[in-house]
């Protein structure tokens, strides 16, 4: 059995991913998996808990 095409939103989460990873790569080899992590999961906190995420009065890119 094949598995089915992936659908635009599947496209488009893969790619999310992808950029994701990479950003994390990068974020290890400037400043180590401690940092990486810690950010990552404090981008996460912000999510679930419905706060904006950046620095305070800084415009949003």
């Amino acid at each position: 059995m094949t598995d089915p095409a992936p659908t635009a939103e599947d496209i488009s989460k893969d790619r999310f991913f992808e950029r994701v990873a990479s950003l994390a790569q990068e974020m290890i080899e400037a400043h180590g998996r401690e940092f990486t992590m810690g950010t990552l999961v404090l981008a996460a906190r912000f999510i679930a808990d419905g706060k904006p995420i950046g620095r305070p009065g800084k415009p949003q890119a």
